[in-house]
């Protein structure tokens, strides 16, 4: 009925159908009509790397944490032009376990910088680090022109592919346009639900200026009928990168969504908390994530009165010695509690995957992830009563709900009286001769007595570091810094060079095990050149001491574990810092050498004390895996 019986008519129809499809397809590949109506400045001086600041200025973002490459260089400019403070490290990973520290002690987003293919690459631990201590995160990626994606650039890698399983959202930002609206929703989801880190691509024609990302792809003039075809293209794909690239965009933060408890699920807890006579509370890392204040939950803990295990960030959270916090014998106590209230604790190893609470007691469960509510409670417990909520917030509403109302304490005396007859006996084994160097007890024993109130501690390492947190009392809420649920070796130079960036008014040490030491000594050039002072402290028994408690006697053989007494302190005077030893002949002199260390701190020094510790049977039986 459209007369195309005649096949000359039928012809020419379908061929201005296959041009128009053409057409259609082309225009929306090359964004024609998009560019027609925003074209670009093609004088603009101006960078993407500018917009990328812009965005990190406007949420706050003090810092940016980078190891320099030509792909990311746009950024550091900007920023530095822009005030926000560009801290250059030595190993890409440590510029993420130094965003990291940000994210947990400033309540905003940590932001790290780094190249394209190795650098991204050299970040993957860090970032599985932060994405299992719930780190709100900005990993910032370079990489090779979009139009050389797999042809052989320089660097050039699968970025996105490599980054699934760490990060909890992923983009490669394409035209400049987009770089605002792509880095303000992936900061918003990194602080949503159960924060972690994300990751930002962004391609090096989409960061440099537009008159050199011309020349790079090489745009022409003139040439034969296939050169202007190519030319034309080439153009167009330039032209699209840059078109309505300095338009008017907002900046400014989308706020994050945060489960929060609802009133049934709270009257509900509070209900079991009065029918309890023997409570317990046991509180994660997220216990100190926002929005609720650190100090507001301390409070709020307070209030209700119940006896408590801290953990993760949460050391520290009712200060050096609290009446409700415990120590010690946590195993029995949570065979012997008849509530348990997880808030951030979560089922894992570290709760022997719920074995280690008692069958009888009911369970209440906290946590922003659905997942970690309820991990392991089909296989040996199971919650009583399980809420995905913000732990800060549903401690909030529990502690108002019971308005005043604490527990019998007899069951808190009973408690306190077994965690002092046990502290005692620790204080008795650091007072003991070891066969050979400084009891490690002892060691860390002087160090707690003469930490400040401001101090912050920032923990890497296994044995020493281990025995260091049942000796060791953080000074208040966020003062302390362990790698989380993942225990990542070689945390211990990017935790304390941000822990020192966020706080500069702390005293901040830094707790190594002479393994975990060899992972970022190097950062004392970082620490000289930045001038952010930090005390270590190295346990040196010259071994992987914690693998070596259970292989020797399991296996018969130190295969591996065997290190030298290193001059840890020399390594870090040749970077810039200040060396001091402990041995044996010092060990009446210990508070005397670490007082030399606080004050070489305070003058502007970042200093090492390299401690040679031998062997005690403190962690006898302790297992590594």
């Amino acid at each position: 009925m459209y007369g195309l019986e005649d096949p000359a008519l039928a012809l020419t129809f379908l061929g201005t159908a296959l041009v128009g499809v053409c057409t259609g397809l082309i225009c929306s590949r090359l964004k024609l009509l998009y560019i027609w109506t925003h074209p670009p400045d093609r004088n603009s001086t101006r960078t993407g790397g500018d917009l990328v600041a812009e965005v990190l200025a406007s949420h706050g973002v003090k810092h940016i944490f980078t190891l320099v490459g030509g792909h990311i260089s746009p950024i550091l400019v900007a920023a530095e032009r822009l005030g926000v403070r560009v801290v250059d490290t030595r190993h890409e990973a440590t510029a993420v376990f130094a965003a990291d520290a940000v994210s947990r002690l400033s309540g905003t987003v940590g932001v790290a910088a780094v190249t394209a293919g190795p650098g991204v690459t050299n970040t993957v631990t860090a970032v599985k680090n932060a994405q299992l201590a719930e780190s709100p995160l900005l990993l910032l990626g370079g990489a090779s022109a979009s139009l050389l994606s797999g042809r052989g650039a320089l660097q050039d890698i699968d970025h996105m592919t490599l980054l699934a399983s760490v990060c909890k959202h992923r983009v490669s930002v394409r035209c400049v346009r987009d770089i605002a609206p792509a880095l303000r929703y992936a900061i918003q989801i990194a602080q949503s639900d159960t924060p972690g880190p994300v990751f930002v691509e962004l391609p090096i024609d989409v960061l440099y200026p537009i008159h050199l990302v011309q020349r790079e792809v090489g745009v022409k003039t003139g040439g034969g009928p296939v050169q202007r075809v190519i030319n034309w293209y080439l153009q167009n794909y330039v032209d699209n990168i840059f078109a309505g690239a300095w338009e008017p965009r907002p900046l400014t933060p989308l706020p994050p969504a945060i489960p929060l408890p609802s009133d049934s699920e709270v009257r509900r807890a509070a209900e079991l908390l009065r029918a309890a006579r023997r409570p317990l509370l046991l509180l994660g890392s997220s216990a100190t994530s926002p929005p609720i204040p650190a100090a507001d939950t301390r409070r709020h803990v307070e209030a209700l009165g119940v006896p408590c295990y801290l953990a993760g960030m949460s050391r520290g959270l009712l200060g050096r010695r609290s009446p409700l916090q415990l120590r010690q014998e946590r195993r029995t106590a949570l065979q012997e509690a008849d509530l348990i209230i997880l808030a951030g604790a979560v089922c894992d190893f570290r709760l022997s995957y719920g074995r280690a609470l008692g069958r009888r007691a009911k369970i209440v469960s906290i946590h922003r992830d659905p997942r970690q509510v309820r991990l392991n409670a089909d296989m040996f417990w199971k919650p009583t009563l399980a809420v995905q909520a913000d732990v800060g917030s549903f401690i909030r509403e529990l502690s108002a709900e019971m308005a005043g109302q604490v527990p019998d304490k007899t069951w808190l005396d009973k408690l306190r009286a077994r965690d002092d007859a046990k502290e005692e006996k620790n204080a008795e084994m650091a007072r003991q001769p070891t066969a050979e160097h400084l009891n490690p007890l002892k060691v860390l024993s002087r160090l707690e007595e003469l930490l400040p109130p401001e101090a912050l501690l920032v923990v890497d390492g296994g044995d020493f570091v281990a025995s260091a947190a049942y000796v060791l009392r953080p000074r208040g809420p966020l003062a302390w810094l362990d790698p989380g649920a993942f225990g990542t070796l070689g945390v211990g130079g990017g935790f304390a060079l941000g822990a020192k960036l966020a706080r500069p008014e702390a005293e901040v040490w830094l707790i190594y095990g002479d393994g975990s030491c060899g992972y970022s000594v190097a950062e004392y050039d970082t620490f000289t050149r930045h001038k952010t002072p930090v005390i270590a402290l190295v346990g040196n028994d010259a071994g992987w001491t914690q693998i070596a408690r259970e292989q020797v006697p399991m296996f018969g053989t130190d295969v591996a574990c065997r290190l030298a007494h290193c001059r840890y302190d020399t390594i870090a005077e040749g970077y810039g810092g200040r060396g001091l030893m402990l041995t044996r002949e010092h060990e009446d002199a210990i508070d005397e050498v670490l007082r030399r260390a606080q004050a070489l701190a305070k003058e502007g020094h970042s200093v090492l004390v390299n401690a040679l510790i031998g062997s005690t049977k403190f962690r006898e039986g302790s297992i590594s895996v």
